[in-house]
C-alpha cells in the first residue's frame, strides 16, 4: 500500500530543498557560460551526457517501465532545457529566465490536481499567491532586456518541467539517482539530434573544439551538480509530498538567480528586487511552516469533548 503523502516538509527535508534551490538557483550563471561557447541544444546534450556516463554502468536500472523514463528524459532533456538553454543563449537574461521557469510550480500543482485529483490546501493557495505578488513586482519592473519569444520559450520550458514532475511522481519509492542517470539515456539522443537538424555540424564541430576549461567544467556541472544531485533530490522529495508543498519552494530559485547574475554578470539589484525577493520567502514560509504552527496550536487548544 503506497504511503499517504504528506503536506508538511521535515526540518531534514527543507534543508535538502534549500541546497537544491541554491544548486539551481546559481545555475544560470553557469548556464550563461556554457551557451556563450556551447550551441544551446548542444550544451543541453553534454549536460545529459555527463549525468548518463559512466554512471549508467554501476547503477541498476529502477523498476520503471521504460516509457516513463523515456517519457521523463525527453520532457526535461528536450523539453525543459533544450527550451531554456535556446532562450539564454539569445532571447532573455539569466536572471530573469529564473524568474519566470518557476511558473513549473503553478503548472505542477495543477496538472496534480487534474491528473490525481490531489486537494489544494487553503494555505498553499495563500503562500503561493503572496508568492505570486513577488513574481508579479519583479515582471512590473523589467527593462525590456527580454523578449516575447524569449518568455514564450522558458513557460514552455517551465510546463515540461512541470509534466516530468508528474510523470516522476507516478513512480514512487526508486531509487531517484538511478533514475535521473538512466532517464538521461532518453535525453541525449535527441538533443543531440535536435543540434545536428538546427545548429548544424560545422557549430558542434567548432563549440567542442574551441570551448575553453571553463565551459567544460560547466557542461560537466549540469550533469554532476543539477541533474544527479538537484534532480535525484526534487524527484525524491515529489515522492513523499504533495505536489502543492515541494512545488513552490522552486520560487527560491529566482532570488538566488538574480543574486547570483548581479554578482558575476553585473546584472542590476535595485531596491524592488529585495522586496520581491522578500514576498517570494514570505509566500515559501507560510507554505512551509503553516503546517507546522498548525500542529502545534492543535496540541495547545484540542478541541472540547
Amino acid at each position: 500500500m503506497q504511503r499517504p503523502l504528506s503536506s508538511s516538509l521535515s526540518l531534514r527535508d527543507a534543508l535538502l530543498t534549500f541546497a537544491v534551490m541554491v544548486v539551481w538557483g546559481t545555475n544560470f550563471v553557469v548556464i550563461h557560460i556554457g551557451v556563450a561557447h556551447f550551441p544551446p541544444l548542444l550544451f543541453a546534450c553534454l549536460r545529459f551526457a555527463f549525468a548518463l556516463l559512466p554512471m549508467v554502468f554501476f547503477l541498476k536500472r529502477p523498476a520503471v517501465p521504460w516509457r516513463k523514463l523515456a517519457a521523463y528524459g525527453i520532457l526535461i532533456g528536450a523539453g525543459q532545457f533544450g527550451l531554456l538553454f535556446i532562450a539564454i543563449k539569445s532571447f532573455i537574461t539569466p536572471g530573469l529566465a529564473s524568474l519566470v521557469v518557476q511558473s513549473q510550480s503553478f503548472f505542477t500543482i495543477l496538472l496534480a490536481a487534474a491528473l490525481t485529483r490531489e486537494r489544494v490546501q487553503p494555505f498553499q493557495i495563500a503562500g503561493l499567491l503572496l508568492a505570486s505578488a513577488g513574481i508579479a513586482v519583479i515582471l512590473w519592473h523589467t527593462d525590456g532586456a527580454t523578449t516575447p519569444l524569449g518568455v514564450a520559450l522558458i513557460l514552455l520550458a517551465a510546463f515540461c518541467w512541470a509534466s516530468g514532475n508528474i510523470v516522476s511522481r507516478s513512480t514512487p519509492h526508486v531509487d531517484m539517482l538511478a533514475y535521473v542517470v538512466w532517464t538521461s539515456l532518453f535525453a541525449v539522443p535527441p538533443l543531440f539530434v535536435l543540434s545536428w537538424c538546427i545548429e548544424g555540424w560545422p557549430a558542434i564541430r567548432d563549440g567542442l573544439a574551441g570551448a575553453p576549461l571553463a565551459a567544460w567544467a560547466a557542461a560537466l556541472w549540469q550533469g554532476v551538480g543539477n541533474v544527479m544531485f538537484g534532480y535525484a533530490v526534487w524527484g525524491w522529495l515529489l515522492s513523499r509530498y504533495t505536489a502543492a508543498t515541494v512545488a513552490p519552494t522552486s520560487l527560491l530559485v529566482p532570488v538566488f538567480g538574480m543574486g547570483a547574475a548581479a554578482i558575476w554578470l553585473g546584472e542590476p539589484l535595485p531596491w524592488w528586487k529585495f522586496l520581491a525577493g522578500g514576498l517570494v520567502l514570505a509566500g515559501l514560509c507560510v507554505n512551509i511552516l503553516w503546517p507546522k504552527f498548525a500542529a502545534i496550536r492543535a496540541a495547545r487548544h484540542p478541541p472540547a469533548a
